[in-house]
């Protein structure tokens, strides 16, 4: 079994990870089937400065399949175990499903439009890494 989170606001995809009103959260067996979802609700203020990094990797997701993010959030997650797709958009349920069917694949994009002002990004010199062990 594995667990993967999608920022959700109004059972679609948020487009930024941070600010996202909650997370579904699916469960998945090994016939890549899901056997359950729940809803993580998401910290007040900025996703990367919160502790959701340390719930989620306590509660045992490994992956996120995220709108968009910035660099300090995406390295904050890795940094606990959970793999990031970024790009993905739509309803939840269907952005799951597209996932189970190896159709997504890591954006490489990360997000430079920032509220909080504490993503320590650098300009220019990307940091991420393609998944493509689907």
């Amino acid at each position: 079994m594995r667990m993967i989170a999608i920022p959700t606001r109004e059972g679609q995809v948020d487009d930024h990870f941070g600010h996202c009103a909650y997370y579904t959260v699916y469960t998945v067996d090994e016939k890549e089937e899901i056997v359950k979802t729940e809803r993580l609700d998401s910290p007040e203020g900025c996703g990367c400065k919160s502790d959701i990094a340390e719930k989620m990797q306590a509660m045992g997701i490994t992956l996120m399949l995220a709108g968009n993010m910035g660099d300090g959030a995406f390295h904050k997650l890795r940094t606990h175990g959970i793999e990031v797709v970024r790009g993905c958009s739509g309803p939840a349920e269907e952005v799951i499903q597209r996932y189970l069917r190896h159709e997504l694949k890591d954006s490489a994009i990360a997000c430079d439009h920032h509220d909080c002002g504490h993503h320590g990004e650098e300009k220019g010199k990307p940091s991420f890494r393609v998944i493509t062990d689907f």
